[in-house]
C-alpha cells in the first residue's frame, strides 16, 4: 500500500484507542473522607479536656466539618453555596449566643451545633450510598458519620440540660460537655456503664432513640459496606503497549522444530538386495 507523502501517517483505530485508554482519568474528587475522619477525631480529642474555651471553640469544628461535606456531596453547586452560607451565618450568631455566657445562650448553641452535625450525618450516609462501588472512602465515610452522631446527640442533651433548667443526669451529677459525650458514645454503643443516666423522661427517650439508631447504623450500613468492599483491580495495561511478538511466539522462538512434524524414531530395518544371477 502506497505510504502518502508529506504528511503524517494516519493513525489506526487500535492506536487511536490504546493512546486514549493510556491517558490518566482525573481522579474522583467526590468522597474523600480521610480527611473528614481525622477532623472529627481530633475535635472529640480537643473536646475531652476540661476547657470551656475547646466546647466553645466546637461549632467552628463542626461548621468546617459541614463544609467538607458539603464539598464530597453531591448537591448542586447553587444549593452548596447556600448551605454553606446559611451554616456560616448561623454559626457566627450561635457563637455570639455562646459567649453571652446565660443559660439559654448555651442552649442554642448546642441546639445548633446538633443541626449542623445532623445535616453533615445526612450529606455523607447520602454521599455512601450513592456512590456505586464500595471503597475504603466509603468505610471512612460510614465511620465518620457514626463519629458525628454520637456527637449529635451530646449537643442535643447539653441543649436539654440548659433549656430545660434542671439536672439531665440522675441524683444530680455535673454535667459537662465531656460527661455529654462520654455518656453520648456509652449510648450510641449500647455499652450501657450505668455510671450516667437520664434522669427526666425526655432525655431518656432521646436515649432510647440514640441506642436505635447505634444498632441500626452498625447492623445495615456498616456491615453491608464491609461485607461488599473490594480492593480495586489491577489496571489493565492499554492496548496501544501491547508487547510484540506474543508470549507463545516468544516461548516457541528458541525450538526451531516447533510446528514440523514428528519424526519417528524407530530404527527401520535394512532390506537385503541381492542382484540377480548371483
Amino acid at each position: 500500500m502506497p505510504v502518502p507523502t508529506g504528511g503524517t501517517m494516519p493513525s489506526s483505530p487500535d492506536r487511536r484507542a490504546g493512546s486514549a485508554a493510556g491517558r490518566a482519568r482525573p481522579p474522583d474528587r467526590g468522597g474523600r473522607y480521610g480527611l473528614l475522619l481525622l477532623v472529627l477525631v481530633s475535635t472529640y480529642l480537643l473536646s475531652s479536656f476540661s476547657l470551656q474555651v475547646a466546647a466553645d471553640f466546637q461549632i467552628v469544628l463542626f461548621l468546617a466539618v459541614l463544609l467538607l461535606a458539603l464539598r464530597t456531596s453531591p448537591l448542586p453547586r447553587r444549593w452548596a453555596l447556600l448551605t454553606g452560607g446559611a451554616a456560616l451565618a448561623g454559626s457566627a450568631a450561635a457563637l455570639g449566643a455562646a459567649l453571652t455566657g446565660t443559660q439559654v445562650g448555651r442552649g442554642v448553641s448546642d441546639l445548633w451545633k446538633g443541626l449542623i452535625l445532623l445535616v453533615t450525618a445526612v450529606l455523607i450516609v447520602r454521599r455512601v450510598l450513592a456512590r456505586p462501588t464500595v471503597t475504603i472512602q466509603s468505610i471512612y465515610g460510614a465511620l465518620s458519620a457514626y463519629i458525628i452522631v454520637g456527637l449529635m446527640f451530646a449537643a442535643f442533651y447539653a441543649a436539654i440540660q440548659h433549656l430545660g433548667g434542671g439536672h439531665f443526669f440522675a441524683n444530680g451529677q455535673p454535667a459537662s460537655t465531656q460527661t455529654f459525650q462520654y455518656f453520648s458514645f456509652t449510648t450510641l454503643t449500647t455499652l450501657g456503664y450505668g455510671d450516667f443516666t437520664a434522669a427526666g423522661n425526655g432525655g431518656r427517650a432521646i436515649a432510647v432513640m440514640e441506642a436505635l439508631t447505634g444498632q441500626v447504623f452498625l447492623a445495615t450500613l456498616v456491615a453491608r459496606l464491609v461485607a461488599t468492599f473490594r480492593m480495586p483491580a489491577a489496571p489493565s495495561p492499554p492496548a496501544g503497549s501491547r508487547r510484540w511478538p506474543p508470549r507463545t511466539a516468544r516461548r516457541g522462538a528458541g525450538r526451531p522444530d516447533r510446528g514440523k512434524p514428528a519424526v519417528s524414531r524407530s530404527r527401520s530395518r535394512p532390506t537385503s538386495y541381492s542382484p540377480r544371477g548371483r
